[in-house]
């Protein structure tokens, strides 16, 4: 088992990394790979756990620039504004 579980364990990091490039929270990251790759969450949670213990610079500043993202309410808010208000939209450039 050592060699093949090895070989699983980083098949699973690589996967983990690529939602870390589409910034996805670890929670979202166990949804996908369970849904895409047949990965059970608990493997996930388990070696995004271990990466973060490895890498916790990383994983700090990881969480902090996805802080700066905008929450699916805060999103959800600016697009009532815009079609509650049609001057919104034409003004706002960002």
């Amino acid at each position: 088992m050592g060699d093949s579980s090895a070989s699983y364990i980083h098949m699973v990091q690589h996967l983990i990394e690529k939602c870390l490039i589409f910034h996805m929270t670890k929670e979202e990251c166990m949804d996908a790979l369970s849904k895409h790759a047949n990965i059970k969450p608990v493997i996930t949670s388990t070696v995004w756990k271990e990466l973060e213990k490895e890498n916790k610079e990383f994983f700090e500043e990881y969480a902090r620039s996805r802080g700066d993202r905008m929450s699916e309410e805060e999103t959800s808010q600016k697009i009532h504004n815009i079609l509650s208000d049609p001057t919104a939209a034409r003004d706002s450039d960002n």
